[in-house]
């Protein structure tokens, strides 16, 4: 299994603003006019990620943001596990937007960029002209800490309840980084409904254990090409993986902060774009977005596993530029 897109073209010049307690390295492109559209990657991403994104977006006149955010590639964080809360990650991007002189933006996120994202319009909803979910579902918030979820459900290996623990996810994927970007960063080897037929057992999450497991010669179901897996290496060589792990060490922290907040988007145009074949963030998990979100879209991408802007460039960005043409044309 190979991918057949054509190689994207390379990131513009990077640009570095002051804010918000740090030095939040972005890249720009595109004509400063519209709207802008502010790309949030995931983990363990990078503004990297959004390469064809912000290509196709540029040529097609639109002015695109993408930050490496807090504590990934050309952002460096701070070392404390409270400063990677979501007060902090939403805190960027407002302070961005200052940085730029630009009131409100269309904030596009995935995986956790897609959960900063949906929180952007509750946290600072006059800074907001609309959202894009990539994979990532709009969820309110739970009736339970999030961490005992997981674990009640999933056990302490699940992955999430995993990275809890102080310095031992860390270590473990910064043993060998490159192993551990070509481990994740695969095209799908498994259905959703495969996947959900699994043994319990084999359904836990527990990426460690997979990794450890992990053999990368002969994978036949890498996603990056040489240049691009280089790419994403020489940065999580140069930063480790702590400040990624440590958005998921806040999840309880959130939770408890977020208790006042909205349950609801309202007033907000909004575009879910969901992947056939993502096992951890399956399409069923946005059945019920349209119940709290009153300007609602969704677009499945077929075929596509988690790393939907990678897999399916094409695809993913014909449907951000049709919901962008007619929600907000040039």
């Amino acid at each position: 299994m190979t991918v057949t897109h054509p190689q994207a073209p390379p990131l513009p010049a990077p640009k570095f603003a002051d804010v918000n307690g740090v030095r939040l390295g972005y890249y720009e492109a595109g004509p400063r006019r519209g709207v802008p559209i502010v790309f949030c990657h995931g983990f363990p991403e990078l503004a990297f990620s959004w390469r064809y994104q912000i290509a196709a977006l540029a040529d097609a006149g639109r002015w695109v943001i993408a930050p490496d955010q807090r504590g990934y590639g050309l952002t460096p964080g701070p070392e404390a596990v409270e400063a990677y809360d979501m007060e902090h990650l939403t805190g960027d991007l407002v302070g961005l937007l200052d940085h730029l002189g630009v009131d409100k933006a269309i904030f596009v996120g995935h995986d956790w960029g897609g959960i900063v994202v949906w929180q952007m319009p509750l946290l600072h909803p006059g800074r907001v002209a609309g959202v894009i979910g990539l994979n990532t579902p709009f969820t309110p918030r739970l009736p339970l800490d999030p961490i005992e979820m997981f674990r009640n459900a999933y056990g302490e290996d699940m992955y999430i309840v995993h990275f809890q623990k102080p310095g031992v996810a860390d270590a473990q994927l910064s043993a060998d980084v490159e192993k551990t970007i070509r481990f994740f960063m695969r095209l799908p080897i498994a259905t959703v409904a495969d996947f959900a037929a699994r043994p319990p057992e084999f359904r836990s999450l527990a990426l460690q254990d997979g990794l450890a497991r992990y053999e990368p010669a002969g994978d036949t179901h890498q996603l990056l090409t040489p240049e691009e897996l280089k790419v994403f290496v020489d940065a999580f060589e140069r930063t480790g993986f702590t400040g990624g792990i440590n958005w998921y060490r806040n999840f309880t922290r959130n939770w408890e902060k977020a208790e006042a907040l909205p349950r609801r988007i309202d007033g907000i145009p909004c575009l879910m774009i969901m992947a056939e074949h993502d096992v951890v963030l399956p399409p069923s998990m946005a059945d019920r977005m349209g119940d709290q979100i009153d300007d609602l879209e969704k677009v499945l991408i077929e075929g596509s596993g988690h790393w939907t802007q990678q897999e399916k460039p094409d695809e993913v960005n014909a449907a951000l530029l049709s919901w962008l043409d007619r929600r907000f044309p040039l």
